[in-house]
């Protein structure tokens, strides 16, 4: 287990800046997921605390120490990566013991024995012990190298994407997994991916990076109900935060171009969840305004009328693509909702869910105050 910082990291190659001023701070035992668009620096980061990378500007500290000098093998890393890295003509059990064989490390034969066993009792791989490893199946061979990372008891595990070359079935098995391993484990895990469902069900914490710089860290309850801004709000949550352009006019969410109107909550006074107070210097300012698809409800008496887009079954669930106009939104519906594709409908949204962000920033005044 590790305490894992890295304090104004910046990292360039040639003219590019992957990293600029990224500060981070993981907990020791904390499952911390680094989500980002491919090309955000998340597998640099990675490589960063792994010590593969070294940064151009910055520190990075493990338990309090700079790492920043040391070498890979000195910061006692496992890195589990989206390709397997297993030795094919090696058996299940060879390729666990691998890594405790170099001399360097001396680990007795019956701890190697020991720690193979446990591994692989705690993977499930029992049975798969004595077979080669090209005759294993992808959510195999994956297990197999994470259980090349357990053997190794090491201090911080980093997982770059592991569960990407995998069938969503086998990669939602190995999601509970990962988590209960951790668990179970107590270690220090950061996981890197671009699925925004992977973080959010298995992250204690989750950073959004993008363009090289963290937009956001919280719980998953915090990021989603709360974006700092509209790349957070539209890139978390599938199907993602509804942004609709408008302004606020005598208390009343006025939405751009058609005129629409929806109550605000902070009408009342006080604001949404420390939203500010309708009126005053808010009237008319340019605006978006943050819906979540499930807080957009269907009712016959509501303010607003709209066309059925487009209908999603779910099986639970129906996702709706309602339009106003230019403007589309979705909504989440009860499975049993009998609607159809060019029906008319009326919406209103929940106002006390509503979050709003300053159009020429994009940033939320909740979190600009």
């Amino acid at each position: 287990m590790a305490h894992i910082q890295l304090k104004n990291i910046s990292k360039k190659f040639g003219n590019h800046t992957a990293l600029a001023d990224l500060d981070l701070d993981i907990a020791d035992g904390e499952f911390f997921v680094l989500l980002g668009e491919t090309g955000a620096g998340k597998t640099t980061t990675l490589r960063l605390i792994a010590g593969l990378e070294k940064p151009t500007e910055g520190q990075v500290f493990i338990d309090g120490v700079d790492v920043a000098d040391w070498g890979a093998a000195e910061r006692d890393v496992a890195l589990v990566l989206q390709q397997y890295s297993l030795y094919p003509r090696y058996t299940v059990r060879e390729n666990l013991e691998f890594p405790l064989r170099p001399k360097i490390r001396r680990v007795p034969e019956a701890e190697i024995k020991d720690r193979v066993a446990r591994a692989a009792q705690t993977l499930r791989i029992e049975h798969l012990l004595d077979r080669k490893t090209d005759r294993l199946s992808g959510g195999e061979m994956q297990r197999v190298s994470i259980g090349r990372a357990i053997v190794r008891k090491p201090r911080v595990f980093l997982m770059d994407e592991p569960l990407s070359a995998l069938d969503a079935k086998l990669r939602e098995s190995l999601r509970t997994d990962l988590k209960s391993l951790q668990m179970q484990l107590g270690a220090t895990f950061l996981f890197v991916t671009h699925d925004q469902i992977e973080a959010m069900s298995m992250g204690d914490k989750i950073g959004v990076l993008n363009h090289g710089r963290i937009v956001q860290t919280g719980t998953p309850q915090e990021i989603y109900n709360n974006p700092r801004d509209t790349y957070v709000a539209s890139f978390v949550g599938s199907p993602p935060m509804n942004l609709i352009d408008g302004k606020l006019v005598d208390g009343r969410a006025v939405m751009a171009p058609m005129n629409f109107e929806l109550p605000y909550a902070g009408a009342a006074g006080g604001g949404n969840g420390g939203m500010p107070k309708a009126g005053g210097a808010m009237d008319g300012r340019p605006l978006v305004f943050g819906i979540r698809p499930e807080d957009v409800h269907l009712e016959s008496g509501a303010p607003v009328e709209a066309m059925v887009h487009d209908v999603e079954n779910h099986g639970v669930e129906k996702i709706l693509t309602l339009r106003v106009g230019d403007t589309t939104l979705r909504a989440t519906v009860p499975a049993r909702t009998d609607v159809q594709i060019e029906q008319p409908v009326r919406f209103a949204w929940n106002p006390d869910k509503v979050v709003l962000f300053d159009k020429a920033s994009g940033v939320s005044l909740q979190h600009s105050a």
